[in-house]
């Protein structure tokens, strides 16, 4: 079992910015995926961005594309979220995903989740 604790969420003012963090724990893999996905009310949960184990990929929606930056941090088994210029339809419940293996980042099967922290931006 792997559990992913986020964290960093926030209310934040259209232009703003917010550094997301998703902390993962429990069983260990050589080689894995983790990505942020976000849900806004009454929508359904969309793919923001991924990063492979090695951090020498990355993958984004176009939406965030040239303002959202994911990053890892292997010695702390921690992924991060950057967001920048956000806007008010960036507003959403943030979530954090893990899957084991190597897969291609624009296929979105993840099998363990965080439960979520709120990101609220402000027109």
């Amino acid at each position: 079992q792997v559990q992913l604790v986020e964290s960093g969420g926030g209310l934040v003012q259209a232009g703003g910015s917010l550094r997301l963090s998703c902390a993962a724990s429990g069983r260990t893999f050589r080689r894995y995926d983790m990505a942020w996905f976000r849900q806004a009310p009454g929508k359904e949960r969309e793919f923001v961005a991924a990063i492979n184990w090695a951090g020498s990929s990355t993958y984004y929606a176009d939406s965030v594309k040239g303002r959202f930056t994911i990053s890892g941090d292997n010695a702390k088994n921690t992924v991060y979220l950057q967001m920048n210029s956000l806007k008010f339809d960036d507003t959403a419940v943030y979530y954090c995903a893990f899957r084991a293996g190597w897969a291609n980042l624009g296929v979105f099967d993840y099998d363990y989740w965080g439960q979520g922290t709120q990101v609220t931006v402000s027109s």
